[in-house]
């Protein structure tokens, strides 16, 4: 599995000649409203193995959480399932407040 910082993840999205990744948040629809990283999809961990089949195969897909616990588990999943383009985001979107968008909400 790969990892990616929150600076990294957000020059990725700033830079309009490489492809957008998917980015699902697997986090509860309440820490999702409370804060959520724009274009960001909420698919909440307990319904991933529901709906991954749904998930587009040739995406880049980044995994996103709080703090990154609950992501790394989705991601090992989607390995585990014949996803081969999945990223960690390391820290969640606790590192995303704190390194890139500062005025977002914490919790």
């Amino acid at each position: 599995m790969q990892h990616i910082t929150a600076p990294e993840l957000a020059q990725w999205l700033a830079d309009s000649s490489k492809k957008a990744p998917f980015l699902l948040d697997v986090r509860e629809p309440w820490e999702y409203e409370t804060c959520h990283i724009p274009e960001s999809q909420l698919v909440p961990m307990h319904t991933v193995p529901l709906k991954f089949e749904q998930l587009d195969r040739e995406a880049t897909i980044i995994c996103i959480c709080h703090h990154g616990g609950r992501s790394m588990q989705v991601a090992h999943f989607l390995e585990r399932n014949g996803f081969d383009q999945v990223v960690n985001l390391t820290g969640g979107v606790h590192a995303w407040a704190l390194q890139v968008d500062t005025s977002m909400a914490t919790y």
